[in-house]
């Protein structure tokens, strides 16, 4: 019986489960996420500060409408001037970017229209909330043209919008402008205002008060409606009288609907060329333009030196 081997047991220990075990690295997981997340985020600051005032006006377009950027970019998405990578035959292919200047005023120009078209949204908006200017939607005709976006305001003969043949203005013609002054505050367009009447002429004709002064007071007298509703001084670059001259078509001289205000908020090639016009500094008479640069001035016929032979 001593010599008698005593079995070997081996007792083994087993470990308590942790029952936060199953979560113990999902905690790694999420902080790696966010970690990369943030880099990226840094990276895209960095090169946002890095890139010229041309890429973010081109990055800025891309976001606002991806497809037409990368379509109107050019004959092909090849030629496309934008940062955004692409090319090639097929767009969906990074190969063959074609490397070529920004056309920086064709963008602003689009962007300009951008602006146009939402103010275009605004004014309509406000007409339809509005149910005192919704009742007068007939008078008013909003659309694009290519000085800008033109807001006309349209006499009828049953209800005119200043007293007859003065600049007196009516009160819902007064509703109208000093509604929609503060929508046209949102955009740094220059403003033109031009008044216009019928073919209806004073006793003496243009030889005393005759349409051209009733239409340029009619039109500053709207000016003065818009500044009383908000508009910022300065906003307005020009106030013309244009008279019966253009008279609206389909429609005889007479009619009362060419008895209107126009007001044109002008894009910047429409506002350049007014500046131009106006701007002594920039104008040289034609004969002055005329003369060769290395030659002796020629004698132009409408020259001085021309008229005393």
């Amino acid at each position: 019986m001593k010599n008698q081997s005593h079995p070997i047991v081996v007792v083994r220990r087993r470990k308590h489960k942790n029952h936060g075990g199953g979560a113990h690295g999902s905690w790694k997981i999420a902080y790696a996420d966010f970690m990369t997340a943030m880099m990226a985020f840094f990276l895209v600051m960095w090169l946002i500060s890095i890139s010229s005032p041309k890429e973010l006006i081109q990055i800025a377009e891309y976001f606002r409408t991806p497809l037409a950027t990368a379509i109107t970019g050019g004959p092909r998405v090849s030629n496309s001037s934008s940062p955004i990578p692409g090319g090639g035959d097929d767009f969906t292919q990074q190969q063959g970017e074609v490397k070529k200047e920004p056309n920086i005023d064709e963008l602003k120009k689009r962007m300009e229209q951008n602006r146009l078209k939402k103010i275009r949204g605004e004014l309509d908006q406000l007409i339809e909330a509005d149910p005192k200017l919704k009742a007068l939607r007939p008078h008013l005709k909003i659309d694009l043209v290519q000085e800008g976006l033109r807001i006309q305001i349209i006499d009828s003969q049953n209800r005119p919008m200043f007293k007859t043949g003065s600049a007196e203005v009516e009160p819902y013609m007064r509703d109208i402008l000093r509604a929609i002054a503060p929508v046209l505050n949102e955009i740094p367009n220059k403003i033109s205002l031009s008044g216009h009447t019928d073919d209806y002429q004073y006793a003496n004709g243009d030889r005393g008060y005759s349409n051209w002064e009733l239409s340029a007071e009619r039109a500053n007298a709207s000016r003065r409606e818009l500044v009383a509703g908000g508009l910022d001084d300065g906003k307005v670059l020009r106030v013309v009288g244009m008279a019966n001259t253009m008279k609206l078509q389909e429609h005889g001289g007479d009619d009362a609907i060419n008895r209107r205000i126009s007001l044109l908020v002008l894009n910047n090639q429409a506002e350049q060329a007014i500046l131009h016009e106006n701007a002594e500094s920039q104008n040289e008479p034609i004969s002055v333009l005329q003369q060769p640069a290395a030659a002796a001035p020629a004698v132009s016929p409408t020259s001085p030196q021309a008229d005393q032979r």
